[in-house]
Formats: C-alpha cells, sequence, structure tokens
C-alpha cells in the first residue's frame, strides 16, 4: 500500500524509466533487457553527480592554505566536498571502466578470436596498421569521455561561483537552472556514446 505521497514518487520513477528504456531501445533493438542494467546505472550515478555539484556548500565550502608557485604566494581553497564529475579522476575512472565494458560485451558476444582479431590483425601491412589505429581509437573514445563530461561540468561550476561573487542573491537562479540542464544532458551523451560503442562491438560483420 502506497501513501499519495509514495506513489506520486513511484510514478515519477517509472516514468523515468520507461522513458530511458525507450531511449536506449533505440540503439540496442531486441538486446535491451541484456544492456539496460550497466547503461541506466552509469547514466543514473552521472546525473546524480552533475547535480551533486550544484548543492549550496558543495565546491564553496572548505579550508584555506597558502600555495607557492614560480615563487609567488597566493592563497587557495580545498572544498570539503565537491561533485565527482567536476574530478577529472572521477570521470577518467567512469571512461576507462565503460570502454572496458565495451571490449568485454564484444568478446562475450563475437568471441575472443573475432573480436580481438580487429586489433590484431597480420594478414598484411595494412591490416596490420588498421588494428593499431583501432587500438588508439579505443583509447581515444576513454579520454574524449573523461574531458568532455569534466570539462562541461567544471566549466559549469566556475560559471555558477563568478556570477554568484559578481551578481549576488537570485541573479544567478536562471544559470543555476541552465546548470541543471547541462547536468542532464552530459548524463544523456555520456551514456548514449557508450550505448553506441557497445552496440557497435557487438556487431556481427559478415564479409562481403
Amino acid at each position: 500500500m502506497y501513501y499519495k505521497g509514495q506513489k506520486t514518487v513511484v510514478g515519477i520513477v517509472d516514468f523515468a524509466l520507461r522513458g530511458l528504456y525507450g531511449l536506449f531501445s533505440m540503439v540496442f533493438g531486441d538486446k535491451i533487457n541484456t544492456y539496460f542494467p550497466i547503461v541506466a546505472t552509469f547514466f543514473l550515478y552521472i546525473l546524480v553527480s552533475n547535480w551533486f555539484g550544484l548543492l549550496p556548500g558543495i565546491g564553496s565550502v572548505g579550508f584555506m592554505h597558502e600555495v607557492i608557485e614560480e615563487g609567488k604566494t597566493h592563497v587557495a581553497m580545498i572544498p570539503f566536498l565537491r561533485g565527482g564529475t567536476a574530478d577529472l579522476s572521477t570521470t577518467l575512472g567512469l571512461s576507462v571502466l565503460a570502454i572496458g565494458l565495451v571490449q568485454f560485451y564484444g568478446i562475450r558476444e563475437l568471441g575472443f578470436k573475432q573480436y580481438i582479431s580487429k586489433f590484431i590483425n597480420l594478414h598484411g601491412p595494412i591490416d596490420f596498421v588498421l588494428g593499431l589505429l583501432e587500438i588508439v581509437s579505443e583509447i581515444s573514445r576513454a579520454i574524449s569521455l573523461a574531458f568532455r563530461l569534466f570539462g562541461n561540468i567544471i566549466a559549469g561550476e566556475v560559471l555558477l561561483v563568478i556570477v554568484a561573487f559578481l551578481i549576488p542573491y537570485f541573479v544567478s537562479l536562471p544559470f543555476l537552472l541552465f546548470e541543471i540542464f547541462v547536468g542532464f544532458i552530459q548524463a544523456t551523451v555520456f551514456t548514449m556514446l557508450v550505448s553506441i560503442f557497445i552496440s557497435v562491438a557487438t556487431t556481427k560483420h559478415h564479409p562481403a
């Protein structure tokens, strides 16, 4: 039995999950039930991390310490709490995990020999070079995912701090609403890219 408030929350969660399911169904098709749990987990974790950094006091309350750079001393603040995706180590970890899962699912669906042949192919010099390019491509995907997410989130936090410092009170509210939207979009972009990578890696290519 649900109370009225609980029914509202359950309805919102159900609506959101159905929306996510429909969105990722366009990528995975009939394989959606296999991959939806992992991509939905990525989406929800990144979304919460993005929005967590917008809470009052997150990233703006900490302790001050002196930093010496190029012979000059200045004061810097180390925040007690900060948004997870505003830290490059977090976004890089997420990206490495995502690309690692892409390789795992590719091997599971196609078999180790067939999947690894696109990276290590000794049938000819051109095939060998193409394999090396595939390895570089996978590494660049991880770096791109990490820096895209980190750059957009940290830029938003810096913008809010500057606006709040220059124009206090409620003038920064529209920027806050915009960053809420940006946090949602960045979580969607990251997860959709990972979904596409998984879909491509697990698709069997038949020789012409």
